[in-house]
């Protein structure tokens, strides 16, 4: 069982991603469907009716697939991909993270704070450390992450974090191995894979860093 109550089932669904032909788990990839008005449409929670397409969560991977009419050939169809088709579906990962987040905080199982964050991993508590990409690295590096993989989330400004907590920003927060921790953690892998650039300059992500 991984950290957050997760079970890793070996044979948990795959899909194939129409760029890379890569197969991967469901939860790495986002599925898209074609509306009735034959634009792709981003399915982030999986649930809109009628055949998915896949593809990794990755941006350059969506850009690529949007531009290089790679929709249509998966839909064996003429479908039309909306610009800035890969800022949508950051937009709906990052609504989707924070809604998540929120969630843990209400559930209690999340809390905000340098303090309260400090007390949790300090007490072992913490499953997960969350810290604003856009703060500052020598207030970061004074909370190590816990043990383990997939222990940070750094993908998310302040603004964002905040808003989870009810506040104009947050730079640290704190996850407990509830249940909601795993779904935090692998929307916020997908959110990560969009917020890398091309260039290779990555804003955030879910690894694991070195605090002091």
């Amino acid at each position: 069982m991984t950290r957050g109550g997760r079970e890793k089932l070996n044979d948990a669904p795959e899909r194939r991603c129409i760029v890379s032909g890569d197969r991967g788990p469901k939860s790495g990839l986002v599925r898209f469907v074609v509306g009735p008005d034959g634009r792709v449409v981003p399915d982030i929670l999986g649930r809109l009716p009628g055949r998915g397409i896949h593809v990794s969560a990755d941006r350059a991977l969506i850009g690529r697939a949007a531009s290089k009419g790679l929709f249509s050939r998966a839909a064996r169809m003429p479908v039309q991909a909306p610009e800035g088709l890969a800022d949508l579906v950051e937009d709906l990962l990052a609504r989707r993270v924070v809604e998540l987040l929120a969630m843990a905080r209400k559930a209690g199982e999340a809390v905000t704070g340098y303090e309260k964050v400090r007390d949790w991993l300090v007490s072992g508590r913490a499953a997960v450390l969350v810290q604003a990409e856009d703060g500052s690295e020598r207030g970061k590096a004074k909370l190590r992450p816990p043990d383990g993989e997939d222990s940070l989330i750094s993908c998310l400004d302040a603004g964002e974090i905040g808003l989870a907590f009810g506040r104009e920003r947050a730079i640290h927060a704190a996850l407990g191995a509830g249940g909601l921790t795993a779904r935090v953690v692998e929307e916020a892998a997908r959110l990560a894979g969009l917020r890398r650039r091309e260039a290779g300059k990555q804003v955030g992500g879910t690894d694991r860093r070195e605090g002091l």
